[in-house]
């Protein structure tokens, strides 16, 4: 285990050309008393041809995303994003939270791609691959910029995080709200600190999650609480009082998926429950199996949200119960896509 990350394992990607193993050459450098040294977090800028993604998934709800970043170092051992990192040849364990990507032409590329005439106006999320808001957005300022171009052209934007930065943009967020065109969504996995320590190490300690429900919904900015994954027997008897607390603190519209295991995640995951909780592993792995037919994870777009079995259903239960018992909106608020202005190409036109 590595102290301020999350993965305990640094698997190579699926399209690895060749596979690494660690051995002990004589020199006791692999002791189990001899801590391993943390990796060092490096950012490198990626050149970029498009910014806007598409996807037809009937379990998403929305079909246009931005990410300007790619890996993520808060570290989620859970995030469901970390085998893209093998498209770039890099491991989705350790890799992804330390070796990151910034795209800095993320806004210009979007202004290009809304002055298409093509272009039809549906809602961006933000964050549907890796934080938009994780710790090197405080010096980056590419989601900043990103969201100044949707602000400028009133287009409508989702937003997904788990970080309290998301308040530096207030001032832009909360006029947006007051127009229709803008959602936050605060993910919120557990309100035990010593369980995000590991969970999710470098992400917004659950009290400033709360926090920042508070100052979100007090700017008149809608939103919600992602009370995402639900782990079996690790988080799941948090569920209802997730949700009390985010209500508690002005959120509107609640969710909930259940633990993802796609590709290498599956490895990653694994070796991080029996580091950390090796009393609980099988029961937990035993479980995920009964939500998903036997196996540990199954793509299928009917049930991979919510997975099928007792379990999975005694949960869609338990959330629906305290959905209807807070006051929770059943579905989030629909945007306004009509304000839509495209920018002019080029921005030579604002000079006259």
């Amino acid at each position: 285990m590595i102290d301020g990350r999350g993965a305990v394992s640094n698997p190579d990607g699926r399209y690895a050309a060749f596979a690494r193993a660690s051995f002990d050459d004589g020199w006791g450098e692999l002791g189990a008393d001899d801590p391993r040294p943390a990796p060092a977090t490096t950012v490198t800028d990626e050149a970029i041809q498009s910014i806007i993604a598409t996807n037809d998934s009937p379990d998403v709800p929305f079909d246009q995303s931005v990410n300007p970043y790619r890996g993520c170092e808060h570290g989620c051992v859970y995030c469901f994003a970390r085998p893209t990192h093998a498209y770039l040849g890099l491991s989705p364990g350790l890799d992804f939270e330390t070796k990151l990507r910034a795209k800095p032409e993320a806004a210009a590329t979007l202004r290009r791609e809304l002055a298409r005439a093509s272009y039809q106006c549906s809602p961006i999320n933000l964050g549907a691959n890796t934080d938009p808001y994780q710790p090197i957005e405080r010096d980056r300022r590419l989601t900043r910029a990103v969201l100044e171009v949707l602000a400028e052209t009133h287009h409508p934007v989702t937003i997904i995080t788990k970080s309290a930065l998301v308040v530096r943009d207030l001032d832009l967020l909360a006029p947006m709200a007051a127009r229709g065109l803008a959602q936050v969504n605060v993910s919120l996995t557990t309100l035990a600190p010593a369980l995000a320590d590991i969970l999710e190490p470098r992400a917004a300690r659950p009290h400033r999650r709360l926090a920042t429900i508070e100052r979100l919904a007090a700017a008149g900015v809608p939103v919600g609480v992602l009370t995402s994954p639900m782990i079996p027997a690790i988080n799941d008897g948090e569920l209802e009082a997730l949700m009390t607390a985010a209500r508690g603190a002005g959120a509107s519209y609640a969710s909930y998926v259940v633990l993802r295991l796609p590709h290498e995640l599956k490895q990653i995951f694994d070796d991080w429950l029996r580091a950390h909780f090796p009393d609980r592993a099988e029961r937990v792995l035993a479980l995920m199996r009964g939500m998903r037919g036997g196996q540990l994870y199954d793509s299928d777009f009917s049930q991979r949200m919510r997975g099928t079995g007792p379990y999975a259903e005694l949960l869609a239960r338990r959330f629906a119960v305290a959905r209807d018992r807070l006051g929770f909106e059943k579905e989030a608020r629909a945007l306004d896509r009509t304000q839509f202005v495209k920018p002019e190409r080029g921005g030579q036109l604002r000079l006259f």
